[in-house]
């Protein structure tokens, strides 16, 4: 059974790493393991346990995070798709983004409905997902040098600039919808335990010439829909019996992944106007590197 102790630290934990591009469900399976916490560990790969169904609960909280830092977009980005359905048109960049964002989200949540269950049974081990953390390191540095190829930059020069940014890139609203169907197939790396989805989507976007910033606000985009989606969808986990005796728990451990959200998305929002992912790559090599050694 999960305490409340446990509660909290897998709550910040599920709030900072699904956001920042260092893998939730590798941290979720790492740290555990680290602090000798095997039954969380033991958990993460049944097929059903309490401790899904709280981590259910987290998910949805960390969705809800997300549309309250972005509600005004979202509402933008809502309020555009409904216009499309009258005008059968794509007029304004708000209505542009929601087709996007819906062509994006299909391969993921369909791979997902599919292949998470076994992947997760399969892949949910703390070695593994050392070897999958030290492989998203590996993933970022390719993104950040492949963002300053020449190949890139003629991408960027022949698409209209984003306004006011120290790094030059195109504009978000200019991808097309093959782009925005190959940054949506990007995701499904992140049902493997180590590979960051805000991580493989940015370094999608960073691929076909989206600045930084742009990169990560559409996959913080991208994620919520997704995110909310997988909660809802195991929902009858927590409320049927694998929830009895951790709802208490799941509540507490919701509102620290809320906050903790929260602030992580503030904090790369700003972070990623003039930073790059070096840092997260560096930390995912020391880390996954570090577990590699430990847990073979």
């Amino acid at each position: 059974m999960i305490s409340y102790f446990q509660a909290i630290v897998i709550g910040i934990l599920q709030g900072v790493t699904e956001l920042f591009p260092v893998s939730s469900l590798g941290h979720s399976v790492l740290i555990p393991a680290w602090l000798g916490w095997n039954g969380v560990v033991s958990d993460q790969s049944q097929s059903e346990s309490p401790y899904l169904a709280f981590v259910v609960m987290l998910h949805v909280a960390t969705a809800l995070a997300l549309l309250v830092y972005f509600r005004a977009e979202w509402a933008r980005i809502i309020k555009g798709f409904f216009h499309t359905l009258k005008t059968r048109r794509l007029e304004t960049p708000d209505e542009r983004m929601a087709w996007l964002l819906i062509v994006a989200t299909i391969p993921a949540g369909l791979t997902g409905i599919l292949l998470e269950h076994s992947l997760r049974t399969l892949f949910a081990k703390p070695l593994a997902a050392a070897i999958f953390l030290t492989i998203n390191g590996l993933m970022l540095l390719f993104g950040d040098w492949v963002r300053r190829r020449r190949s890139v930059e003629k991408i960027i020069e022949t698409h209209p600039k984003a306004p006011s940014r120290t790094e030059e890139g195109r504009r978000l609203d200019t991808l097309d919808f093959r782009e925005a169907v190959a940054v949506g197939v990007a995701q499904i790396g992140a049902l493997f335990a180590g590979i960051s989805r805000s991580g493989i989507t940015m370094v999608a976007g960073l691929t076909r010439g989206l600045d930084h910033e742009d990169a990560a606000r559409f996959s913080f985009l991208l994620a919520t829909p997704i995110i909310l989606a997988a909660g809802l969808y195991k929902l009858p986990d927590f409320i049927g019996t694998n929830g009895d005796g951790i709802r208490g728990q799941a509540l507490v451990g919701s509102a620290f992944a809320a906050v903790a959200a929260f602030i992580s998305v503030r904090f790369l929002v700003r972070f990623f106007r003039t930073r790059n992912l070096l840092p997260f790559a560096i930390y995912c090599l020391v880390v996954g590197g570090i577990s590699i050694v430990h847990f073979a």
